[in-house]
């Protein structure tokens, strides 16, 4: 289950909006060794497609080099759907590469109404998780990964 604040999803989904109609994506940080989704750090779509999503590469390793710099991995890694559902395409599986990430999907195909999902993508398998939105953390507790 994805566990995630509500100020997360209203960036991940207004990062999605405000590139419309092209593609979305980033990630989200969060300490190493823990499942819990911190900093938003949206990138930009080097591709600039409708249809697909790249991370600049230069800005991939930057970010890498940074969340090692402060002990974080990659949480949730975010893209958008600008015509389809939230579901992972064979494109986004064969890029997962991050078997603990959560990979969150935001479809902006409906201007009305927001479709967000998550996914754990390992080996090619796609597993549908619940995703838990709350206000803030509980400060004592902090989930693990499952």
């Amino acid at each position: 289950m994805l566990r995630i604040r509500r100020d997360l999803v209203d960036a991940m989904v207004a990062h999605a909006r405000r590139d419309h109609p092209d593609e979305a994506c980033g990630v989200i940080a969060g300490p190493e060794g823990s499942d819990r989704a911190e900093r938003f750090i949206p990138m930009l779509n080097a591709a600039r497609s409708p249809t697909f999503y790249e991370f600049d590469s230069i800005d991939l390793l930057k970010l890498y080099r940074e969340m090692d710099a402060n002990d974080e991995v990659p949480v949730v890694i975010y893209h958008s759907h600008t015509a389809t559902e939230a579901y992972p395409s064979r494109t986004d599986v064969s890029y997962a590469s991050e078997p603990e990430a959560h990979y969150v999907l935001v479809s902006t195909r409906d201007p009305e109404a927001d479709e967000l999902r998550s996914f754990r993508i390992v080996d090619g398998e796609i597993t549908e998780e619940p995703v838990d939105v709350v206000p803030e953390y509980d400060s004592a507790a902090q989930s693990l990964p499952e």
